[in-house]
């Protein structure tokens, strides 16, 4: 979308330091390398974060073609800009500007968190929602403040639903994005251990996490699995409709298929496991909320793929690789493992890895998936990470731990049977899918 003068200093607040020329409609743009004279009118906003400041970068954008920029420095004046806006802070000026957007278009938007399976049910809500509305969601895992704004400005304008994920490391963030983005419907889909270093205890992950109906409309909906932490915590006065696994029935789960039942429907969705269904449950009920026939929330189910790195099957010689390595916590990792070894067929390994962010009770947490696995028969455990030997020390199985993945990736291409199936599960900072890749290459 495109701005002109009089509308962003309404929306901004900002002041203008320096002008020659600011007739026009202009875009925004936080990245230099996407600014060139072809583009158009261009204004360059400079973000700043923890590892990088965007005013270093303000002569650059002008060199490459922006017409003028943003700053919250009054001292940073290009006089070869046509014009220069000061505001107080970058982040919080694309944020109005973002929130206009969103006026501006006025699609329902609906807002995602939980501790796990917040991007899978935004993607499978989306393609539920694609068979009848003109949607728009969030890329990848463009969760915080910045992802929220690249999300609104890349939105089409004959956008009538907009997803959005939001995630979250500390209390009063989810209320920030919320403020903005003023959702009409809100999910959350759990509850865990996620983030629990530094919120302290679950209690405080769901306080953060229930920050999304905040700023919900009265006249909204609230959907998210029913447990008694949720219920405790959530202070919304609007419509809530909490489903969970047992609302179902006639669970039918293979390779690739999940079926059930739900209400007077039979459901199809093309992963396994018992978790997508409770993730499917919270998409089923949005959907009607939204307006979404039956035979279309069932056609958009069946029609979801996982994203990468979530369920991506890669097979190597005789070899078949299941990663899952996008990211992890007790939670997740738990309810994967579940449905991968009830599911598959021997010869099975799972090669777990390091789950982060889980505070001063790190090694009772793996522990635990150690003592999880030990009641499963028949199955290799692999473990690469200083937390991951946790897993091995507490397991009863046949495990083996390594300390880096070259040495993993060596045993597991000379060592594992013929027609093994690995299941890899690791937080994002592990890069498990590195494995993969060695294990291709030796």
């Amino acid at each position: 979308m495109e701005f002109n003068i009089e509308d962003i200093i309404k929306v901004t607040g900002a002041e203008i330091l320096h002008k020659t020329n600011t007739d026009g409609e202009f875009k925004v743009s936080t990245d230099t390398r996407k600014i060139s004279k072809d583009l158009g009118n261009i204004i360059y906003l400079p973000l700043r974060g923890e590892n990088f400041d965007g005013h270093n970068f303000i002569d650059k954008a002008i060199e490459n073609g922006a017409k003028g920029y943003f700053t919250q420095e009054k001292y940073k004046i290009n006089k070869n800009a046509d014009f220069v806006l000061y505001v107080q802070n970058t982040l919080i000026a694309y944020l109005k500007l973002a929130k206009h957007i969103r006026e501006k278009i006025n699609p329902k938007v609906i807002a995602i968190t939980g501790s796990s399976g917040k991007t899978t049910t935004k993607e499978m809500l989306s393609s539920v929602l694609e068979t009848t509305f003109k949607t728009h969601k969030s890329k990848l895992n463009h969760n915080n403040e910045i992802g929220l704004c690249e999300t609104m400005f890349s939105m089409p304008l004959d956008t009538e639903i907009l997803v959005v994920e939001m995630g979250m490391r500390n209390l009063g963030e989810i209320q920030l994005l919320t403020s903005y983005s003023l959702p009409d419907a809100g999910i959350i889909t759990n509850i865990g251990s996620a983030h629990v270093e530094k919120l302290g205890n679950q209690k405080n992950i769901a306080i953060a996490k229930c920050e999304i109906a905040s700023n919900l409309k009265p006249d909204g909906i609230f959907i998210g699995q029913d447990s008694e932490i949720l219920n405790e915590t959530l202070n919304y006065q609007g419509k809530k409709v909490l489903p969970k696994l047992s609302d179902c029935s006639n669970i039918e789960i293979e390779i690739g298929k999940t079926a059930f039942d739900y209400g007077k429907t039979r459901y199809n969705l093309s992963v396994e496991g018992e978790h997508n269904i409770e993730n499917a449950l919270l998409v089923i009920e949005t959907a009607k909320w939204a307006g979404v026939t039956t035979e279309n929330i069932q056609k958009g189910l069946l029609n979801y793929k996982p994203i990468e790195k979530r369920w991506e099957i890669t097979k190597i010689g005789d070899l078949t690789f299941i990663n899952d390595s996008y990211n992890a916590n007790p939670e997740s990792m738990t309810a994967v493992l579940k449905t991968f070894l009830s599911v598959y067929k021997a010869p099975l390994c799972v090669l777990l890895g390091d789950m982060k962010e889980l505070g001063k009770n790190e090694i009772a947490y793996h522990k635990k998936i150690g003592e999880f696995l030990s009641s499963y028969q028949g199955v290799t455990l692999l473990t690469v990470g200083e937390l991951a030997k946790f897993i091995s020390r507490a397991c009863t199985l046949d495990s083996k731990h390594f300390d880096n993945k070259q040495e993993c990736a060596k045993y597991v291409k000379n060592n594992l049977e013929p027609n093994t199936t690995i299941l890899l599960k690791a937080s994002r900072s592990m890069k498990f899918e590195e494995i993969i890749e060695m294990v291709k290459n030796l």
